[in-house]
């Protein structure tokens, strides 16, 4: 499985001409729609350091989220993400990117406790992708690592069928969701005194 989408995604990678790709291109050399594929295509890019991509996918991945939660089978970029574009440097490390999540997934990832690897309605799986899409919105610096690892991992799980990396994947974004309430109480902290020694000034 792993081996032709590995090679059709670095063959890509090599043949892009235009100065800017759409995430549409990008959707089309992933191959079909399905929730963890397109999961892990919106996921890669916030590791980049482009500007705005961060929140536009954040928004797309709360929506798969939420048609996860409905229960619907059928998935599909939302328009917005779809007409995100890429300059060609930055499309091309997404699908180099992809294409190492995949190999390595190949040699790890297998089917196994696969009923926790579905994106079934109101499920807990379909809540973490909706906190941590919420995580990668918000302007924390570096605050994106944790959560997409999350994503991906999570991603790799229902493409896969392995419900050991979607259980992973939901550890993972606990571990991000008590790394940001920390960031968030520190800031606070460091806030509320800089305000004081202001306000006694």
């Amino acid at each position: 499985m792993t081996a032709p989408i590995v090679q059709r995604l670095r063959q890509t990678a090599a043949a892009l001409s235009d100065e800017r790709v759409s995430m549409h291109t990008l959707a089309q050399a992933h191959g079909p729609a399905a929730h963890g594929s397109l999961l892990l295509l919106m996921a890669g890019p916030c590791l980049l350091p482009v500007p705005g991509v961060g929140t536009v996918l954040g928004l797309g991945m709360a929506a798969l989220a939420v048609a996860m939660w409905r229960g619907h089978a059928c998935a599909a970029l939302p328009r917005q993400v779809a007409e995100l574009e890429l300059p060609r440097h930055w499309a091309q490390r997404v699908l180099g990117m992809l294409a190492s999540a995949y190999a390595m997934a190949g040699r790890f990832a297998k089917a196994r406790m696969s009923h926790l690897a579905l994106p079934g309605r109101r499920s807990g799986t379909a809540a973490a992708i909706g906190l941590m899409a919420v995580l990668v919105v918000l302007p924390i610096p570096f605050g994106n690592l944790l959560p997409t690892l999350a994503m991906m991992l999570i991603g790799v799980g229902l493409v896969f069928r392995d419900g050991v990396a979607v259980v992973l994947g939901q550890i993972t974004a606990g571990l991000a969701l008590l790394a940001t309430a920390g960031l968030m109480l520190m800031a606070w902290t460091w806030g509320s005194e800089w305000t004081a020694r202001w306000v006694s000034i």
